[in-house]
């Protein structure tokens, strides 16, 4: 197993088994206010948005299963009204893990189409291990998925979910508040981490630099972005992101073209040590960013 994939077996037993590992700690859900109407909640995991509607709760992710009790009451700390619409950005267990907790009579999960499909693979271990229920898997699955855009009206609020293709992975979305001008990326984009691109479940370089032109596309230099980790973000913030991630891009390609291998390309890093004191001390260290770009560039 080369050193990618490890980070990959790492990564997936963190998202899916964080909590076993760490349910003696003390996790408090702190609460960012974007705009009059839209939050962000910070706990273990995806950062969480919260939507107060003129009715009703729309929510973008979820965390970890076992901290759903504090997000709602970190939720009922900002509104008494219900949670009818939850989004997933994508499948991953930090931003997926508490769907089956909050998906009751009042609330319907939405997600890409390839969301359903992955959140059902990744828990049919799980059930055939009598660990869940086939009850809370079906709770877990997205009720109502779409294969490129969604729009919501609340009022005179417009909710525009839009996929992005093989990005972090192969069923993103980002969801943006026209009216509050307020947008979630999920993990297509990371605040002043290097990213994790899930090559495995459909994600790519390509995919994931296209993600957030798309986005800048949208957003003007007043909007608040939610990345999936880190602190809200500005417009030039995720401008920044944009050139680093073209510039490693660009290096890794022309690495690639003269013939450098998988381990040469690991193992230069000249590649990337402009942003290396920045970018690479977060989850991703500069010698995974340079492998997962290699493969994926590789592959296209």
């Amino acid at each position: 197993m080369n050193a990618f994939m490890k980070y990959l077996a790492l990564f997936f037993f963190s998202v899916f088994s964080c909590g076993l590992d760490a349910q003696d700690t003390e996790v408090v859900i702190s609460i960012d206010t974007l705009s009059p109407e839209v939050y962000m909640l910070t706990g273990q995991g995806g950062n969480i948005g919260i939507y107060v509607g003129q009715d009703h709760v729309f929510m973008i992710d979820d965390q970890f299963d076992r901290l759903s009790e504090k997000i709602r009451n970190a939720i009922e700390g900002i509104t008494e009204k219900p949670i009818t619409f939850l989004f997933n950005t994508h499948m991953h267990g930090d931003h997926t893990g508490g769907n089956a907790n909050f998906n009751d009579m009042n609330t319907t999960i939405i997600a890409h189409d390839n969301v359903r499909d992955r959140v059902r693979e990744t828990q049919q271990e799980a059930l055939e291990e009598a660990k869940i229920t086939p009850d809370y898997l079906k709770k877990m699955l997205p009720e109502v998925t779409f294969s490129n855009d969604i729009t919501f009206h609340d009022g005179e609020e417009t909710i525009m979910g839009m996929h992005v293709h093989n990005a972090h992975t192969d069923g993103d979305a980002i969801y943006y508040f026209a009216t509050n001008n307020v947008l979630h990326m999920g993990d297509t984009y990371v605040a002043g981490t290097y990213p994790y691109i899930d090559i495995k479940s459909g994600g790519s370089v390509d995919g994931y630099i296209e993600a957030q032109k798309k986005a800048l596309m949208v957003v003007n230099e007043d909007t608040r972005i939610i990345p999936g980790h880190g602190r809200p973000s500005t417009k030039a913030d995720l401008q920044k992101n944009v050139v680093m991630l073209e510039d490693l891009r660009s290096k890794v390609l022309e690495a690639i073209r003269a013939g450098k291998s998988l381990e040469e390309v690991k193992s230069d890093s000249s590649l990337s040590d402009a942003y290396d004191s920045a970018y690479g001390n977060g989850f991703i260290k500069p010698e995974v960013l340079r492998e997962s770009f290699y493969t994926s560039l590789k592959s296209e």
